[in-house]
Parts: C-alpha cells; structure tokens; sequence
C-alpha cells in the first residue's frame, strides 16, 4: 500500500471539495472530537495492532464506555479517523492543483511549484501520514474494506484530479499525453512519492534544497516522456 494513484481511475473534472475538519466537525459532540483527535495520535504513534481503546480513552481523558457511545468497535474509530484525514489531504491537494494548473505561465516552472506545495503536506498534515505509515506497515492486519474506503477518499480521489489535469494539458497542446491517468501516476511517483516514501511520510524530514532537487529533477523527467514538442 502506498499513498499512490488507482491507474484505473477515469480522467473526470475533480469532485466537489469536501468539507475542511472544522466545518465537518460543527454539531459533531465534543467528546467525540477529542476522541477523535487522540485517536490519531495514538493510532499514529502506535500503530493499529498495538493499540488499544483504553489507550485512548486515556489521551482523550474519557472513559472507554464513552467512546463506546460513538463508536462501535477500534475498527471504525481507525475507519473513522483514516477517512477524515484522507478527505481533508484530498481537497487541499485539489485545491493546490487548481492554483497551480489552471493558468499555465510556464509549464516546467508551474510543476516545479506544484509538486514542492503537495510535498508541503506532509508536514502541513503531518498526523495523517502518520497514520499512512500505519497502514503501509499493517494493512495484513487491517480489513480490505477499511483498506479500500481510504483508498477511494484519498489516494484514488487525488490521482482523479491529477487525471483530469492531465487530460486538459493533452486538450491544450501543453503535453503529448496517450494515457492521462497513467501521467498521472508518473507525475505523482517522480515528484510527491519520491519525496514522501525516502522520507516515510515526512518521519525523517529530507532537507529543503534536496527535496527542490528532487522535485525538479522529477518533472524534468516527467516533462522528458509527455512534453509537447517545440
């Protein structure tokens, strides 16, 4: 598992925003947000297996029959926790494409610019990859419909916008692109995951003129294979 792209994700314009945490979070009982909250913590430093609900009952400084009246068992308090996270880094790095991608000024400089953003997540969102490790270094021992729920709430849903932009760049002119989604999953694994998995998701943070090395040598890379001639 890694927090790669589906290939078999359509090229479609990106999916209405999800909702920030703080505005999903409105009405939500504040119980059940500090649950939430120590949830990743603990699920993050300690992994699935390791964890218990009395572990985090006590970060959360409540009881466990508490957090048994908000959640049936630790497998939906992790599905629970895993989705959120997974949405909110969706819809910010969909917000990041649209910033950077929807008026193209130089295309190599425009990449360059957008990948290094998306790699500012991983410290931006630094409990959500945390918990990313967590499935990487569980997912035996996590049920694959938990596996596949995070799948299409993030990783598939951002290699979908990466899709669609890619797509748009082929309609442009910009890019020489027979398999948008397959670009996708190139742009993706030559900048953001060569950053994130040498790193493990930001866990041993790799210094800044690196990772703008990384990233530049990665869309030159990119732009070797799907640059639009002259």
């Amino acid at each position: 598992m890694t927090e790669q792209t589906a290939p078999d994700a359509p090229a479609t314009t990106p999916a209405a925003t999800p909702a920030a945490p703080d505005a999903a979070r409105r009405g939500m009982p504040e119980k059940r947000v500090a649950i939430a909250r120590a949830a990743r913590a603990v699920f993050g430093r300690e992994g699935y297996t390791r964890t218990s609900v009395d572990a985090i009952a006590a970060e959360a400084g409540v009881s466990k029959r508490t957090i048994y009246n908000h959640f049936a068992d630790k497998e939906q308090l992790f599905r629970s926790v895993i989705l959120e996270g997974a949405g909110t880094v969706a819809a910010t790095q969909a917000k990041i494409a649209d910033r950077h991608l929807r008026k193209i000024v130089d295309l190599r400089t425009d990449l360059v610019d957008f990948g290094l953003e998306r790699v500012d997540s991983l410290t931006t969102f630094a409990e959500h990859w945390a918990l990313v490790r967590t499935i990487e270094a569980e997912a035996l021992h996590i049920r694959p419909a938990v596996l596949e729920a995070w799948q299409d709430a993030g990783p598939r849903e951002t290699h979908r916008v990466l899709t669609h932009w890619m797509a748009e760049f082929a309609e442009r002119g910009l890019l020489v692109v027979p398999d948008p989604a397959e670009a996708a999953r190139m742009l993706n694994l030559l900048t953001f995951l060569a950053v994130a998995q040498p790193t493990f998701y930001g866990a041993l943070p790799m210094p800044a003129d690196r990772i703008a090395e990384v990233v530049e040598h990665g869309v030159a890379a990119f732009l070797a294979v799907y640059g639009a001639p002259g």
